[in-house]
């Protein structure tokens, strides 16, 4: 097992929806000794509403506003793990924030590995009524690009979360 490196930045994870953001940062943030914070879970607490309410209400703009306001807050502070969703990474503002002020982690899946598992929940907008994998990709094409100016670029697998934590680990404390 790896030294544990200690936190002096939060480390803020990206990546496509189902990649496995929130899971890993679990486990991540418990082996770190830090907190782990959703933020995805902060912007339904911040608006008192559900994500896919607030998009059918207000539409993506308004969320993507509201989700930047979210990672800022989240950012101050003392170091954290903290899951950005799948889209926060490409919005311009969001994402130098993330690249300014903490260590940001593109985790990243192929994308038969994302449909599998997006297939298991029912609440990602995006994905309403549409073929994942065709989504996913045509989001892939536009998103991976923005997701490769993350600081560290770690490959997600089949394989048990706790493999990606050691590589994660292993990353950042070089």
């Amino acid at each position: 097992m790896a030294e544990q490196p200690s936190l002096s930045r939060s480390i803020v994870l990206v990546g496509m929806m189902g990649v496995g953001k929130t899971s890993i940062g679990k486990r991540l943030a418990a082996r770190l000794g830090c907190d782990f914070v959703d933020a995805d879970e902060e912007i339904e607490h911040a608006a008192g509403m559900p994500i896919p309410e607030i998009f059918a209400k207000f539409g993506e703009p308004y969320f993507r506003d509201g989700e930047r306001r979210v990672v800022a807050r989240l950012i101050e502070g003392k170091a954290k793990v903290i899951a950005t969703g799948g889209g926060a990474f490409i919005n311009d503002s969001t994402r130098a924030l993330i690249l300014a002020h903490a260590v940001s982690i593109w985790l990243d899946a192929d994308i038969t590995i994302l449909a599998e598992r997006v297939a298991r929940r029912n609440n990602r907008p995006l994905l309403k009524g549409k073929n994942p994998v065709e989504v996913l990709t045509e989001l892939g094409k536009v998103r991976n690009p923005l997701y490769a100016e993350a600081n560290i670029h770690i490959r997600s697998d089949a394989s048990p979360h706790a493999r990606t934590v050691e590589n994660i680990l292993k990353a950042i404390s070089q």
